[in-house]
C-alpha cells in the first residue's frame, strides 16, 4: 500500500481555517474523519493591522518602553561619542608640534574619557536588554493566555475541523517567534533610527561633502534589502504552514501509535512524515537561503561606500586640507550609518517568521465563539428535564440534510434509546441538545424553553454527558471524577465510582482514588476508564443524561456488572440512549429507529418487536446493523 501524496498530506494537515462549503469531518455531512481541502496561508493579508494587534500586547508597558528608548538613547550618544573621540586621538598623535611625553599624557587623558563614556555606554546596553526581555516575555504571556481563552470559547465544529498538532503550534512556535521579534528585533528597531539619527547628524557636522556620497549608497542599500526581503517573505509564511502540518502529522501519529502497529502501518507513516519533513526542508531552505543573503548584500554595497569614503577623503586631506582624524572617524561613521539599516535589514527573517506566526494566533483569535444565548436569556431557575423537538431539520453541510423533520417530546425522567444503522443521525440528535452545532430549522426545548435562549453555560451544567470515546486528564481518580463537579465533597465522589460500580476497582490501584492516572488513564483498561467517566456522570447531579455507546468499549461481563449502577445513574432523570446493543435499550419507555435521519418506527421494545419491521430485523438478527 503506497502512502498519500505530498500534495495530499499538505491538504489534510497544513490547515488554517476551514473550508465553509466542507464537512468538519468525513463523510461530508456528519463529524468523523478529517477532510482535505484546506490550504495554507500564502503572503500575510494585512502586514499592518498584524503589527497594530502585536503592538497592543506591547503598549501596555509604556513605562517600560520609554525607559528602554532612554537607555538606548544614552547608549547610542555614548558610542557616537567614543567614537568622536578617535578624531583628537588622531590629529594629537601626528600633530608635529608636540612633544612625546605631551601625546602620551595627552593620549592618557583622552582614554580615561574615552573608558566613562563606553562604561555609561555598557550600563544603559544591559539596563535596556533586562527592561525589555521583561516586555517581551510579559507580552508573550498575555497573548498565550488571551489564546487559550478564545479556544476555550470556540465551538466544537473548530476542533472537528483542526488538528490538534497545528493547533499546539500556534501555542509554541508562533507565539515563539513572535516573542524573539519582540525581544530582538524592535529593539533592534529602535536603537537604529537613534542611531542612524545620530550618526547623521555627527556626519553632516564633520564633512557634508562626504555624507551626500554616503546618503547616496541608501537607495542601494533600500534596493537589496526590499529584494531579498520579497523573496524571504512567502519563504517564510510557507515555512509556518509546513511546520504546523508536521507537528500535526506527529501529534496523530503518536496519539494513534497503536493502531499503526496494529495495521503494520509504520513504514508507510515513514514515507509520508518523510514526505512533509522534506517539504519543510524545502520551505526553510529557501527562507534561511534569502534570510542569511541579506547580510552578504547589504554588507558589500557598505564595503563599496566605505572604499569611496576612503579615496574621497584622502582626496580632501590632499586638495583641501581635511585632517586625517576627521577622515577616520567619518570613515568610521559611514559604516555605523549603514549598519542600522544592515541591521534592520537582516531581521526581515524574524519579522516575517513573527507575522506569519502573529497572523495564525490572530485567525484563531478573530474566529466567531459561541454564544451564551441568541436572543434573550430565558434561564429557569431549575431544569426539571423535559426535552422537546419540534420539526428539526439540520445537516453539517448545507447541501446535506442528516436531521430530516424530527419532532419528538420526552418527558421529564423518562427514558428514550435511538437505534438505527451507523449514519442515521443518532449521535446528531445528542449533540444538538448539546448545542455543539445550532439547528436553522425547528426548534429544540427544555422545559418548554427554546435553548437558544438558555445560556449555554447553564444548559451543559444541566446535562451529563458519557460518549463512547473515553478522555482522562492528568491528576488523581479523585481529581478526574471530581471534574464533573469541582464543588464535591470525597464522600460524594466515592458514592458516585460506587453508583458507576467503579468503587471495587479503584481500592484495588496502588493509591485508591489517590492514584495518579497516566496519559489519558493508560495504566487503566479501556472497561476502567469507561467506568470513571460514568462516575464523572454521576456526580454532576445533572438532571438530563446522554449515553452515547457509553458501554460498547466495555466487555460482556463488565457490562453486565454495571447494568445495576446504570439504572442507578438514570434513575429520576431524562436520558437518552444511543446503542448498537439492543439488549441495552430493552427497558428503555420509548424506542426511537432513526434511518436516513427520519424516524421510521417508535414504541416500546414490545410494541416495536409485535411492529415486525426494521427494528424486528434488528433485535432477531434477521438484518444486521450496517
Amino acid at each position: 500500500m503506497a502512502g498519500r501524496s505530498l500534495e495530499e498530506l499538505q491538504k489534510r494537515y497544513n490547515k488554517v481555517a476551514p473550508d465553509k462549503k466542507r464537512g468538519a469531518f468525513g463523510p461530508p455531512g456528519r463529524p468523523g474523519r478529517r477532510q482535505p481541502g484546506a490550504k495554507g496561508k500564502g503572503k500575510p493579508k494585512n502586514t499592518g493591522a498584524t503589527v497594530k494587534r502585536i503592538w497592543s500586547y506591547v503598549a501596555k508597558y509604556k513605562l517600560r518602553i520609554m525607559l528602554v528608548v532612554l537607555f538606548m538613547l544614552v547608549s547610542t550618544v555614548t558610542s557616537l561619542a567614543g567614537s568622536y573621540m578617535l578624531r583628537p586621538v588622531i590629529n594629537s598623535l601626528i600633530a608635529p608640534e608636540t612633544t612625546p611625553k605631551e601625546k602620551i599624557a595627552g593620549l592618557a587623558s583622552i582614554l580615561g574619557v574615552v573608558a566613562a563614556i563606553y562604561a555609561v555606554g555598557i550600563i544603559s546596553n544591559y539596563m535596556q536588554g533586562r527592561l525589555m526581555v521583561t516586555v517581551s516575555l510579559h507580552a508573550s504571556e498575555q497573548l498565550r493566555n488571551d489564546l487559550f481563552k478564545k479556544l476555550e470559547a470556540l465551538p466544537v465544529r473548530y476542533f472537528d475541523s483542526e488538528s490538534t498538532g497545528n493547533i499546539m503550534s500556534r501555542f509554541t512556535n508562533d507565539i515563539d517567534n513572535i516573542d524573539t521579534m519582540l525581544n530582538q528585533t524592535l529593539t533592534q528597531l529602535i536603537s537604529g533610527a537613534i542611531t542612524l539619527v545620530g550618526t547623521l547628524s555627527l556626519m553632516i557636522y564633520t564633512s557634508p561633502l562626504l555624507t551626500a556620497i554616503t546618503v547616496a549608497f541608501v537607495p542601494l542599500l533600500l534596493l537589496g534589502g526590499r529584494f531579498v526581503a520579497m523573496k524571504s517573505a512567502k519563504y517564510y509564511t510557507a515555512q509556518q504552514a509546513a511546520l504546523g502540518a508536521v507537528n500535526g502529522y506527529i501529534e496523530e501519529s503518536v496519539s494513534g501509535q497503536k493502531v499503526v502497529k496494529v495495521f503494520n502501518h509504520e513504514s508507510i507513516n515513514v514515507d509520508e512524515f518523510e514526505e512533509l519533513n522534506g517539504d519543510m526542508r524545502s520551505k526553510q531552505m529557501g527562507a534561511q537561503f534569502f534570510g542569511g543573503l541579506m547580510g552578504p548584500v547589504l554588507g558589500n554595497i557598505t564595503q563599496i561606500c566605505y572604499g569611496v569614503i576612503a579615496g574621497v577623503g584622502g582626496l580632501l586631506c590632499l586638495l583641501k586640507g581635511f585632517d586625517i582624524g576627521g577622515v577616520s572617524i567619518f570613515a568610521n561613521y559611514s559604516r555605523q550609518f549603514s549598519q542600522p539599516i544592515n541591521m534592520i535589514s537582516q531581521q526581515t527573517s524574524t519579522i516575517f517568521a513573527a507575522l506569519a506566526g502573529a497572523e495564525r494566533v490572530f485567525d484563531i483569535m478573530d474566529r466567531e465563539p459561541e454564544k451564551a444565548f441568541d436572543t434573550v436569556n430565558a434561564n429557569p431557575e431549575t431544569i426539571d428535564g423535559e426535552v422537546e423537538f419540534r420539526n428539526v431539520t439540520f445537516g453539517y453541510l448545507p447541501e446535506k440534510t442528516v436531521l430530516k423533520n424530527i419532532s419528538l417530546k420526552v418527558p421529564s425522567g423518562k427514558k428514550v434509546a435511538f437505534v438505527g444503522s451507523t449514519g442515521a443521525g443518532k449521535t446528531t440528535v445528542t449533540n444538538l441538545i448539546n448545542r455543539f452545532y445550532d439547528i436553522e430549522q425547528g426548534e429544540i426545548l427544555i422545559d418548554g424553553i427554546n435553548i437558544k435562549d438558555i445560556d449555554r453555560d447553564f444548559l451543559r451544567k444541566n446535562i451529563a454527558v458519557v460518549l463512547q470515546d473515553t478522555h482522562l486528564f492528568t491528576g488523581t481518580v479523585m481529581e478526574n471524577i471530581r471534574y464533573g463537579r469541582p464543588d464535591a465533597t470525597d464522600e460524594e465522589v466515592i458514592a458516585a465510582a460506587k453508583t458507576a460500580s467503579a468503587h471495587s476497582f479503584i481500592m484495588r490501584l496502588s493509591d485508591g482514588y489517590g492514584t495518579l492516572l497516566e496519559g489519558d488513564g493508560a495504566n487503566l483498561s479501556q472497561g476502567q476508564r469507561q467506568l470513571l467517566n460514568i462516575a464523572r456522570a454521576s456526580i454532576s447531579l445533572a438532571p438530563i443524561l446522554i449515553l452515547d455507546e457509553a458501554t460498547s468499549s466495555v466487555d460482556t461481563r463488565t457490562e453486565k456488572h454495571i447494568e445495576h449502577g446504570m439504572d442507578r445513574l438514570m434513575k429520576n432523570r431524562t436520558t437518552f440512549v444511543i446503542a448498537h446493543r439492543l439488549s441495552t435499550v430493552r427497558d428503555a419507555d420509548e424506542i426511537m429507529v432513526l434511518e436516513k435521519g427520519e424516524i421510521m418506527e417508535r414504541g416500546t421494545h414490545d410494541e416495536l418487536l409485535a411492529m415486525k419491521g426494521r427494528y424486528y430485523e434488528l433485535y432477531t438478527g434477521k438484518k444486521e446493523l450496517d
